[in-house]
């Protein structure tokens, strides 16, 4: 079949049998892509239609797509909206009963076509490999395919073992599919798959509909005020609170329902049957504002969410664009606010320590770690460095909707007035007194600053890479204000380590020696 008679084809599928008149972007690349028979690795962010990229060629290639997923709820979802279409599908799970296991193995032999959900841990079952070796198998479709990384952030051992579909049928195309995955990610997950020079497809990480805003604050109390003026600020839609441990989102959940009383919180440490209740109640509406921790999430997709709120730091940018995400699925505007302190780091930087990783795991948690800060202390545009972050096909330069574009904004959350010190929150409190970062640069230091903010938007243009990755706002302020003309000086600076000092050293105190007076320059 030529080009485009299968294109043809391919938009008669969508409006058939999905009552789409048009594909989302990226969507018909890496559909295209899977019915050529090639191995294909799909990046597109949650909400965005991936599920449709095997769903489709399901219907064109006939046979049994098998697809992984790691959630039942989630199967469930997607196997209920095919079979309302007239799609055949099924999932295969330890909760089912024999005789609905064997009505779903009767319904796969009479199928030209059919969609088998399975999990991860399921392929691993005895008699499973003898199996699908008899099995008209058309395509392995593996969705949160970074949980396969051990250099992601949701890595989980029983993905390892999906390399068994490359073992047992070589012939078989597998599609690969994630919604945030750094390149170094895509690169394990291409070796531990064993695909064969996959095509990559790298789609929508640009969310125009939301509104990135970013708070240093001090401390907890300040945090509480910017929390409490959000809420009020967005009293329709859902709102989703990322709190970094489950003590916390009880605490702030029980701290702001005199205020808000359709609010409840979830976390991993609650029953099972606790947190399936607290989900419907929040699919329901019942509960409006939820403060969890990052075990809700995967899966959920609701249309509504109008502000996310990352109460603590997340461990990387991977997770924080992901939660961020669930805002604005109805392309309505929100806002994504992350709350950001010192100790954030500290508690992160626990966890790492805590964690019975292999070293060299650590370590790249430890430069994850030290993106999501320079992110958090601010760059260029945070939509151009999210897309630049994770290579998405599309750049831009400014967004005009964050805090570092339009931070005049009536989408920005504003300022809280006064300080309240929330109770369950147990710090010594200081006397204000400003400090040298919040001064006003005077005019030779803010010249140094647009200088230094000019180069280094050239170096990370030259070098793919985001602005924040080179060094963050709060660095550029330092460089400003202190101006140091040797190596010893500029590792007296914000954020100059030795591996910043050794990668970026001689290029910036050039640079400040360029603006110096030939007799005022120090040895």
């Amino acid at each position: 079949m030529d080009g485009q008679h299968q294109e043809q084809k391919i938009h008669c599928l969508l409006n058939n049998h999905f009552s789409f008149s048009s594909f989302r972007k990226g969507q018909l690349d890496i559909i295209k892509s899977v019915l050529s028979g090639k191995d294909t690795l799909a990046v597109m962010p949650t909400g965005q239609g991936k599920s449709l990229c095997y769903q489709l060629p399901a219907l064109s290639l006939g046979g049994i797509v098998i697809v992984i997923s790691p959630l039942i709820a989630l199967m469930e979802d997607q196997v209920r909206s095919l079979e309302a279409r007239g799609i055949p599908a099924a999932c295969l799970h330890s909760g089912q009963s024999l005789s609905l296991k064997k009505n779903i193995f009767d319904r796969l032999k009479s199928s030209d076509n059919f969609l088998l959900y399975l999990s991860p841990e399921r392929v691993q079952k005895e008699g499973f490999a003898a199996w699908i070796k008899t099995q008209k198998i058309s395509l392995f479709a593996i969705d949160e395919a970074h949980c396969i990384s051990q250099w992601g952030s949701d890595f989980r051992e029983d993905y390892h073992r999906l390399s068994l579909f490359r073992e047992l049928r070589p012939e078989v195309p597998i599609l690969a599919l994630t919604a945030t995955a750094t390149p170094q990610v895509l690169n394990d997950i291409t070796r531990q798959l064993q695909l064969k020079n996959p095509d990559r497809h790298i789609y929508g990480f640009y969310r125009p509909n939301l509104y990135y805003q970013v708070e240093l604050c001090e401390n907890d109390f300040q945090k509480s005020d910017y929390l409490r003026q959000a809420l009020r600020e967005n009293p329709e839609g859902r709102v989703l609170i990322y709190c970094g441990t489950r003590k916390q989102s009880e605490d702030l959940s029980e701290f702001l329902r005199e205020e808000f009383p359709s609010i409840g919180f979830y976390h991993a440490g609650m029953s099972a049957e606790l947190r399936t209740q607290v989900q419907k109640s929040y699919e329901a509406s019942e509960i409006r504002i939820l403060c969890a921790t990052n075990a809700f999430g995967m899966g959920v997709d609701h249309p509504d969410v109008r502000l996310v709120v990352h109460y603590q730091m997340p461990a990387n940018i991977e997770s924080f664009y992901q939660e961020a995400g669930r805002a604005g699925r109805d392309a309505k505007h929100s806002t994504c606010l992350l709350l950001y302190s010192k100790k954030d780091k500290g508690l992160q930087s626990f966890f790492i320590r805590e964690s019975k990783s292999p070293e060299l795991i650590k370590k790249s948690r430890w430069r994850a770690l030290d993106a999501i800060t320079q992110f958090a202390e601010g760059g260029e545009c945070r939509h151009s460095g999210i897309l630049t972050y994770f290579r998405d096909a599309q750049r831009i330069r400014e967004c005009g909707h964050c805090d570092i574009c339009a931070p005049t904004s009536d989408r920005k959350i504003s300022r809280p007035l006064q300080t309240f010190e929330p109770p369950m929150v147990k710090i010594k409190k200081l006397k204000k007194r400003p400090v040298e970062e919040d001064l006003p640069l005077t005019k030779e230091e803010e010249l140094r600053y647009e200088v230094l903010k000019i180069w280094r938007k050239k170096y990370a243009d030259d070098n793919d890479i985001p602005a924040f990755l080179v060094f963050s706002n709060k660095s550029l302020r330092d460089l400003a204000r202190r101006n140091p003309l040797n190596l010893t000086e500029l590792k007296a600076c914000y954020g100059f380590g030795e591996q910043k000092t050794e990668t970026f050293g001689d290029l910036i105190v050039s640079e400040l020696k360029s603006l110096e007076p030939r007799e005022a320059i120090r040895i």
